[in-house]
C-alpha cells in the first residue's frame, strides 16, 4: 500500500462512515476497484486505524454531550451549572447492547458475508428501508422526540434493535439502520441522527479495538507512517462531513441517500461486478 492509496481509502472511510451510505460497503467496493484483497490482514489494521480517526472525530463534534452524559464538564463560562441532559448513559446502552451481544456471537458468519454481491444488495435493500421509514414519519407516526433528550428508553431500544440489521448484513449502514429504526419508532430525523452518530462512538471502539487484538502484529516501523496518515486523513475528512451534514441535515432527506445508494449499486452490478 502506498500513500496515495491509503489517502483514498481514508478519504472513504471518512465521507462515509457516518452518513448512511454504508462505509463498510464503500470499503469493500473500493477495494475491489483498487485490486485490493479485502480480507489481507493489513487492509484489516489499516481499515481499523482509520476508523479510530473517524471516531475521534466524531467524539470531538459531541464532546459536551459526552461530557455531560459522564456528569462532567457542566460549567458554563460565567460559573453557572449547565443543567444534565434528560439522556442518559442507559440510553446509550440500549442502543449499543443489543448489536454488539449479535456482533459477538455471530463474529465469524458475519465476516464469512463480505463480499461485492452482498454489498450490492444491502445497499439496495438499506436504501429501501430509509424512503420507508422517512414516508412513515412524515405521514403516520406522530413525533414525540424532536430533541435528543426527548429520547424515551423505548425509542433508544428500538433503534439499537435495528442496528442489528447492519451488523448482519454488511454494506446496510449502521447510520441508515438506526437513523431508520428512530424515524418509524417516533424520533425526528435530527434527534435520530444524533442519536444515531453519539452511539456510534462505543459501538465502533469496541468493534475496532476487538479487531485490534488480532491484528496489532501488523503494526511495524515499516507500516505506522502509512497508519498514521490513514488516520489523520480519516479524522479530519470525518470532522467535515459530520458538521456539514448536521447544518444541511433539513435539506438532505434519507430518500436523496437512498437514490445515491441504488445509483452506486447499479453502476457496480452493470460495469464493475459483470
Amino acid at each position: 500500500m502506498d500513500t496515495i492509496t491509503a489517502i483514498i481509502l481514508a478519504i472513504v472511510e471518512g465521507i462515509t462512515e457516518f452518513i448512511p451510505v454504508s462505509s463498510t460497503g464503500h470499503m469493500i467496493l473500493t477495494t475491489v476497484l483498487l485490486g485490493f484483497d479485502e480480507q489481507d490482514n493489513l487492509m484489516k489494521t489499516f481499515e481499523i486505524f482509520i476508523q479510530l480517526g473517524a471516531i475521534l472525530a466524531i467524539a470531538l463534534v459531541y464532546r459536551r454531550r459526552i461530557l455531560n452524559l459522564l456528569g462532567i464538564g457542566r460549567k458554563t463560562e460565567r460559573g453557572g451549572v449547565m443543567p444534565r441532559s434528560r439522556l442518559n448513559l442507559i440510553h446509550v446502552l440500549l442502543g449499543i447492547v443489543p448489536a454488539l451481544a449479535v456482533a459477538f456471537v455471530a463474529r465469524d458468519f458475519i465476516k464469512s458475508l463480505f463480499g461485492a454481491s452482498t454489498v450490492l444488495w444491502a445497499l439496495v435493500a438499506g436504501g429501501i428501508l430509509m424512503i420507508v421509514a422517512e414516508w412513515v414519519n412524515k405521514r403516520k407516526v406522530r413525533i414525540t422526540a424532536q430533541e435528543l433528550d426527548d429520547l424515551s428508553y423505548g425509542q433508544a431500544l428500538a433503534i439499537g434493535l435495528y442496528q442489528i440489521i447492519s451488523v448482519l448484513w454488511p454494506g446496510f449502514s449502521r447510520s441508515g439502520s438506526t437513523i431508520s429504526g428512530g424515524m418509524l419508532s417516533g424520533v425526528s430525523y435530527k434527534a435520530s441522527a444524533d442519536f444515531s452518530f453519539l452511539i456510534a462512538i462505543p459501538i465502533m471502539c469496541a468493534a475496532s479495538g476487538y479487531e485490534l487484538l488480532d491484528s496489532y502484529k501488523d503494526i511495524t516501523g515499516d507500516t505506522i507512517g502509512i497508519f498514521a496518515i490513514g488516520f489523520l486523513v480519516s479524522f479530519v475528512v470525518a470532522y467535515l462531513v459530520v458538521i456539514m451534514f448536521m447544518r444541511l441535515i433539513q435539506k438532505i432527506r434519507l430518500t436523496h441517500f437512498a437514490i445515491y445508494r441504488f445509483l452506486l449499486a447499479a453502476f457496480f452490478w452493470l460495469f464493475v461486478m459483470r
